[in-house]
């Protein structure tokens, strides 16, 4: 009986040993499928990308379809409506529809300001599954607020882990902070470690414009000569000085001429009224890191170009302000 009872148990081991490695073969080929099929639609999705004309660096997300509405704060949008002479405010499914129909890519963000200004900000993760959705023109960066601190960085570990955001988006006036305050590091180092860009807001704010004080708004915060320290201490961050930075243009210029990690957008002006030393630069030396963004929704991408054709660009360097640039920058090579 003990050995009949032995050849059954090694016959039950051999039986479970069989199937056991059937399910493994199965389960690899089921992966070997769905990365052939990843594959396959990554290569479908460039493909589409090399029929966008244009990759909008800059573009805001304005209104949230997960979160109740809230006005709190709506003074500031105001007083942005008068600058900018514009009171759009689309949703996210909106601006993505209208980027669509021009054949223009995006990229998409809001600013986080709840510490300085109490206001909910929209959720990263609404715009993360906007892009996944739209992964053939779409990318999303988050925002999270510097003071934030340690949390902050774990929310944006996670959020490129988890939600495939592709960069961040700061603004030190907004936001109310210094860009090498010693609170933002945890949150570059995450950014640092994974080698994304980062977009920091340069210059005069039409936030806050206007109003008494200003809106209690330190336009000194985004003076890009603040962020020396920022791409020398995180070289593997590629930051990106929105705007041009009046009234410290040249400041700018002399920033990404010296640090080959810093980017200039050209988003938030029409081309036509650009300084004419930024024009020089984008022609000539800095071609390779400057970018076209429009700052949707306060200036249609439409505007933008038209007025970028007859601004002085030299033909030879506009697909890369246009296209070229953003796409090494986003690792879309």
């Amino acid at each position: 009986m003990m050995a009949t009872e032995i050849l059954i148990a090694r016959q039950r081991q051999a039986l479970l040993a069989q199937i056991t490695l059937k399910a493994e073969i199965a389960h690899h080929s089921r992966n070997h499928a769905a990365a052939l099929q990843d594959a396959l639609l990554g290569e479908g999705r460039a493909n589409e990308r090399q029929d966008l004309i244009a990759i909008d660096i800059h573009t805001h997300a304005e209104v949230s379809c997960w979160n109740p509405f809230d006005n709190y704060g709506e003074e500031y949008d105001r007083a942005a409506d008068k600058y900018f002479g514009s009171n759009r405010r689309p949703t996210i499914a909106e601006t993505v529809a209208y980027y669509r129909e021009k054949k223009i890519g995006l990229v998409m963000f809001t600013v986080d300001s709840e510490a300085q200004l109490g206001r909910r900000r929209i959720p990263n993760e609404e715009i993360a599954q906007a892009a996944r959705e739209n992964s053939d023109m779409m990318m999303a960066f988050a925002s999270i607020d510097p003071h934030k601190g340690k949390m902050g960085a774990r929310e944006a570990e996670r959020l490129i882990k988890e939600e495939g955001i592709k960069g961040f988006k700061f603004h030190p006036t907004v936001q109310g902070f210094l860009p090498y305050d010693r609170m933002a590091w945890p949150i570059y180092e995450v950014i640092n470690e994974y080698k994304l860009p980062a977009i920091f807001h340069t210059g005069h704010s039409g936030i806050g414009s206007g109003m008494r004080c200003g809106g209690g708004l330190r336009l000194q915060n985004s003076n890009p000569m603040l962020l020396e320290d920022v791409a020398i201490d995180w070289p593997d961050m590629q930051i990106v000085m929105a705007h041009p930075s009046f009234p410290w243009q040249d400041e700018a210029l002399s920033l990404a001429t010296h640090k080959p990690n810093v980017w200039i957008d050209l988003s938030g002006w029409s081309p036509k009224y650009f300084p004419k030393q930024l024009v020089q630069y984008a022609n000539t030396l800095l071609k390779d890191r400057v970018l076209f963004g429009s700052d949707y929704p306060l200036i249609t991408p439409e505007r933008w170009m038209k007025d970028f054709e007859v601004a002085g660009f030299k033909p030879e360097v506009m697909p890369g302000i246009l296209k070229g640039n953003a796409v090494r920058l986003l690792g879309l090579a």
